[in-house]
C-alpha cells in the first residue's frame, strides 16, 4: 500500500513532524453560529503559527488542526472523508473507553514551552465565542522519551516514506490525499498501584524491559495487544504521538495518546483488543493502571484544504 509523499494542494499538515519536547492539545465544540468564526480561523491557520514562530525560528512550531465527524458539515459542506465517523465507545468486562465531545482538535507542539501557550492561548481568544474547549492538556517529553510509568513510548513508530504510507490518505479517497484520521484519548495511570509491583511484573505487562526498551516474550502484554496484523500477515501500522501529562499536586499523572492513520480501522482494531479482548487474548492489561477518560476521532485535511477556506 504505497503512497509516495503528497505534493501541491495535498500536503500535508505537520502530521509527520517529529516528536516535540513540548505539546499542547486542545479538544473543543462548536457553539451554534461559531461556524464563521472557526472557518476564519483554520483558514489562516498556517500562517498564524509562521507569525509565532517567526522570533524563535529553532523552537520548531507546529500545529495540527482536525474536525469530528458531526462538526464537518457543518463546517465544509461538500464531499466527506470516506471514513470519518464519530468514536466508538467501548464497554468491555472490566474496562471503558469513553466516548467524549469534540468538534475540532489543536495538536500544538514546538521545542519550547512559551511558544505552545502563545499559539495556543491566540487560537483561544480568536475562537473565544465561537467555541467550547472541552479539553486542554499540557504535555511534555519525559526523560529518555519515556512516559510517566518509566517505560519508553512510541518505539514502534515507523518513519521516513513509512511513516507516510501509515498515516497519509492516499488513492482510495483521492478527494482527501494527504489527510490523515487522529484517533485521541487521554489516559490517567495509577501510579502508587503501578509503583508498588516488582520491575519484572512491569516488564511482563508492558512486553519490554524497563531499562533497555527491548522486546520480550510475553503474550498477552500492552505490546502483544497492540499489534495488528493485515491478511498477509504483516504488521499494520500507525504514526504514534503519545505525550506524558501531569499535576503532581492533584494526583494527576496521564498519557495523552494521538494516533494518526491512513484509515481509522487500524486504531480501532487495536481499541477493541484493549478493551473487550480477542481470540486467545485478553483485555490489554495496562488497563488495569492506566484508565481512558476521553475519546474522540477527526479528519486532519491536507494543509491545502485549510488554506483554501481563507478565499471562500
Amino acid at each position: 500500500m504505497t503512497s509516495p509523499l503528497p505534493s501541491g494542494e495535498t500536503l500535508p499538515q505537520p502530521v509527520l513532524n517529529p516528536p516535540a519536547s513540548v505539546a499542547v492539545f486542545l479538544v473543543a465544540t462548536i457553539e451554534p453560529g461559531g461556524e464563521g468564526a472557526v472557518r476564519e480561523v483554520l483558514g489562516s491557520l498556517a500562517g498564524l503559527v509562521r507569525s509565532v514562530g517567526f522570533p524563535s525560528p529553532d523552537g520548531g512550531l507546529g500545529c495540527v488542526a482536525g474536525a469530528g465527524s458531526q462538526a464537518w458539515g457543518r463546517l465544509f459542506g461538500g464531499p466527506r472523508p470516506a471514513e470519518l465517523h464519530p468514536f466508538r465507545e467501548l464497554a468491555g468486562p472490566r474496562h471503558h473507553a469513553p466516548s467524549t465531545p469534540g468538534d475540532l482538535f489543536f495538536h500544538i507542539r514546538a521545542a519550547r514551552t512559551d511558544l505552545c501557550f502563545a499559539l495556543a492561548a491566540e487560537l483561544v481568544r480568536r475562537l473565544r465565542c465561537a467555541v467550547t474547549v472541552r479539553d486542554e492538556t499540557q504535555a511534555f517529553s519525559y526523560f529518555d522519551s519515556r512516559n510517566l510509568l518509566g517505560f519508553v513510548d512510541g518505539t514502534e513508530n515507523p518513519v521516513g516514506q513509512a511513516a507516510a504510507d501509515a498515516a497519509l490518505v492516499g488513492e482510495e479517497d483521492p478527494g482527501f490525499r494527504g489527510g490523515s484520521y487522529a484517533l485521541v484519548q487521554k489516559y490517567l495511570h495509577d501510579v502508587d498501584a503501578w509503583d508498588a509491583l516488582a520491575v519484572e511484573a512491569q516488564e511482563k505487562i508492558i512486553g519490554r524491559s524497563k531499562l533497555t526498551n527491548l522486546e520480550l516474550d510475553a503474550p498477552g502484554s500492552h505490546k502483544d495487544v497492540n499489534t495488528v496484523l493485515g491478511p498477509d500477515g504483516a504488521e499494520q501500522k500507525i504514526l504514534r504521538s503519545a505525550m506524558p501529562f501531569g499535576r503532581p499536586g492533584h494526583g494527576e499523572f496521564g498519557t495523552y495518546f494521538v494516533a494518526y492513520a491512513r484509515t481509522p480501522g487500524i486504531p480501532e482494531t487495536m481499541l477493541r483488543k484493549m478493551f473487550l479482548g480477542g481470540p486467545g487474548s485478553g483485555p490489554d492489561p495496562l488497563l488495569d493502571y492506566s484508565r481512558a477518560v476521553t475519546g474522540s476521532l477527526f479528519f486532519v485535511p491536507p494543509a491545502g484544504f485549510l488554506e483554501a477556506l481563507s478565499d471562500s
